[in-house]
């Protein structure tokens, strides 16, 4: 067993690493240019949208009150009818990217942190670093990718983009995997 407390160079290495690597993913030509796609004729979309002035937050149109309504013919219809949406309104205004940055940063100490944590219950100073690799990699990898599939079971994400996701995480993974290999105590 491994205490938290000299494991506190790996945690912050390896979220510093995902990070970069992450950033490098996400601004680079790579796979997630295409991940969402433009709304054929936006402006009317948004037009038709901003006299409602939704707060930001998740919408699900249409939406029965209750189970009941759910099974009513006229529910039924606006299914038919369509489209059926799920909606997140963001706030009005440029991206300001910085908080979430924060954000995503103190998610990936998070994450760096459980794997430590479970990686150090399972491993003694002085592992060798294929061991060490193999519980902090799948630790790391769990806590970056497995629960996003949710979104496309329930929430009908394209699934291309849940496996997309997926393989960052298992690049995140790999990463923090060596990361708490090579800065493991002995």
């Amino acid at each position: 067993m491994t205490g938290l407390d000299a494991l506190w160079l790996p945690i912050l290495v390896s979220a510093v690493i995902v990070f970069v690597a992450s950033s490098i993913i996400h601004m680079g030509p790579f796979w997630h240019r295409g991940d969402y796609p433009k709304v054929p004729d936006q402006d009317r979309l948004q037009d038709a949208l901003r006299p409602f002035a939704l707060p930001p937050g998740d919408y699900l149109v249409p939406r029965a009150g209750n189970m009941k309504e759910m099974r009513t013919p006229e529910f039924m219809e606006k299914l038919t009818k369509g489209p059926v949406v799920l909606l997140t309104v963001f706030p009005k205004g440029p991206f300001s990217m910085g908080r979430n940055l924060a954000q995503w940063f103190v998610y990936l100490l998070i994450v760096s942190l459980f794997t430590a944590y479970i990686t150090g219950r399972a491993l003694s100073p002085g592992t060798d670093y294929p061991h060490v690799f193999q519980i902090a990699g799948a630790t790391a990898f769990v806590g970056y990718s497995l629960a996003l599939i949710q979104q496309s079971i329930w929430y009908r994400r394209a699934w291309t983009l849940t496996l997309k996701v997926l393989i960052d995480g298992f690049i995140y993974g790999l990463l923090a995997a060596g990361t708490f290999g090579w800065l493991w105590p002995h």
